[in-house]
């Protein structure tokens, strides 16, 4: 009985250290996958601003074409109502020269 005891004793210093064993490896194991979830929270969080700078980018730009695209919207209704020199004293007007000067437009093709 005495040897038994001693044969279980080492049997449950085995599992002891296999467990104590284990227990460091998860613990590892663990820290890794903090650092791993630190990067990707830090990766979403670059990603989400660059998608907010873009989307801002782009709200300004559309608002932009939308408004450049009812002033010459506006030019073409006017233009076919006959409307001629009165026309040009217009906002819409303006905002259709101002358009053009911003437009990448050669300089001849601006004259006709």
């Amino acid at each position: 009985s005495i040897s038994a005891a001693e044969d279980k004793i080492e049997a449950d210093k085995s599992s002891l250290e296999a467990a104590v064993a284990e227990k460091a490896q998860l613990e590892g194991d663990l820290k890794g996958a903090a650092a791993s979830r630190e990067e990707a929270e830090g990766a979403v969080a670059e990603a989400k601003a660059l998608r907010e700078k873009e989307a801002a980018a782009f709200a300004k730009a559309s608002g932009e074409y939308k408004t450049n695209i009812a002033a010459v919207g506006k030019a073409v209704a006017a233009l076919e109502r006959g409307a001629g020199s009165a026309f040009l004293q217009t906002g819409t007007a303006a905002k259709l020269r101002q358009l053009s000067v911003d437009a990448d437009i050669s300089a001849p093709d601006r004259e006709i």
